[in-house]
């Protein structure tokens, strides 16, 4: 149990019940639960999950996913908080929740844990892969479309390898309340956890553009996600969205400021780093990828980041794309059909031109954006997400979306040996 009496003095009031038990997610040898919180009059310190009335863990926050679990088998689970003089809460409701079938595997299953070979994203065999997937849009704006629902259709109905949770920092985001939003995120990990897909934790600094300025918030946010999560297999960080009016040596001195606090809890995942000139590997700014190539980052088990809109970003991008991966580990952790706002006419022959080369190196993508905003590289129209769907099939999504779903779902090709 958490608590041990030392620390609470004359306490002896329990907090209430944890209220709200639920299952956000099931895989062949997972279930997700979450929980709303419990009050306490001094404070609850933490929870007792249990399975089958078995204590099984001793989670810290409102989510955890429970594994090692048998494919295709039900499970019984409760939780109790606790507070720090050891009173203990009474059960909450019971919940049961049904493993999936053991079925062909997941991407995250299939690859495991993913570290970087060469320029290019190896899984556990030590192959070339490359992910495909969604990008969501702000959390502060668009959480209401990453639900239960919607993230069963992007692992089930479009096939999607990996979630990518965007995080602003400013514009209402991470610095408005930090508790809430890295709570946030820590359950979105579960859900992508829980369905089977890589979790792209992303650190989504755009204005200022100089990552520097969000240093401390960086530490601080990326120390309890790698601390908490370290032992997954299926997660990516993304530490810099889109560094803009500032140098690579900016970049690269914030990069090697954060990537050794991260690996003091986190030895293992891959670490994305964002590229000069709106992740555009320096094109946007009148320079291009040498400046990387010639001072890199010092560091292991990292990628580059490049960003592209096909309707802005013509051959010029799409060279620089080709040179750099040559030279570089490359993930486009965002790109969209249409014009560099997000908005306008798609040009879906250019960004054909570029997925071809993606695909024919290896080079993972994300997609922007898994949302109802009303431009036209949201996936789904207008109101789908306050309507809770539909959200599989093609009938709630826009030109975009039809197009982006139908080439995410094509076979993808993991080699084990």
């Amino acid at each position: 149990m958490l608590g041990d009496g030392s620390g609470g003095g004359s306490d002896t009031t329990a907090p209430t019940a944890p209220a709200g038990l639920r299952a956000t997610g099931t895989s062949s040898s997972t279930v997700s639960l979450a929980w709303n919180p419990s009050t306490d009059n001094v404070g609850v310190t933490g929870y007792v999950v249990f399975r089958n009335g078995v204590q099984v863990a001793t989670p810290t926050g409102t989510t955890y996913t429970v594994g090692s679990l048998a494919a295709s088998t039900s499970y019984t689970f409760t939780v109790r908080a606790e507070d720090a003089a050891g009173n203990e809460s009474a059960a909450s409701d019971s919940l049961t929740a049904t493993t999936r079938s053991s079925g062909g595997g997941t991407p995250a299953s299939i690859n495991g844990r993913l570290k970087v070979c060469g320029v290019q994203l190896c899984n556990q065999y030590g192959k070339p892969i490359q992910l495909r997937g969604m990008s969501s849009h702000g959390l502060q704006w668009y959480s209401q479309c990453l639900t239960s629902g919607s993230l069963d259709a992007l692992a089930g109905d479009w096939n999607a390898d990996v979630l990518r949770i965007s995080l602003y920092v400013q514009e209402g985001g991470y610095e408005t309340d930090p508790r809430a939003f890295t709570d946030r995120v820590h359950q979105l990990i579960e859900m992508a956890t829980a369905r089977g897909m890589y979790a792209l934790v992303d650190w989504h600094q755009l204005t200022p553009g100089d990552p520097n300025h969000n240093l401390s918030r960086a530490k601080t946010f990326f120390t309890e996600i790698a601390q908490r999560h370290r032992g997954k297999t299926n997660l990516l960080y993304d530490i810099a969205n889109e560094p803009n009016g500032v140098s690579w040596s900016r970049i690269k001195s914030y990069a090697e400021q954060l990537i050794p606090v991260i690996r003091a809890q986190d030895p293992a995942t891959p670490i994305l780093i964002g590229t000069h000139g709106w992740g555009s590997l320096g094109i946007s700014d009148g320079r291009d990828e040498t400046d990387i190539v010639n001072n890199p980052v010092q560091a292991t088990n990292i990628m580059y980041t490049f960003h592209f809109y096909a309707a802005s970003h013509g051959q010029e991008y799409l060279d620089a794309l080709h040179r750099a991966s040559d030279r570089l580990p490359v993930f486009v952790t965002e790109f969209g059909t249409q014009e560099a706002t997000g908005d306008g006419p798609n040009n879906f022959t250019r960004t054909q031109q570029y997925l071809d080369l993606m695909a024919a190196k290896k080079i993972s993508w994300v997609n922007w954006n898994f949302s109802d905003d009303e431009r036209s590289g949201a996936v789904f129209k207008a109101g789908t997400c306050d309507n809770n769907g539909p959200w599989t099939g093609t009938t709630s999504l826009k030109p975009a979306g039809v197009w982006i779903r139908d080439r995410i779902r094509t076979p993808d090709s993991f080699p084990t040996s």
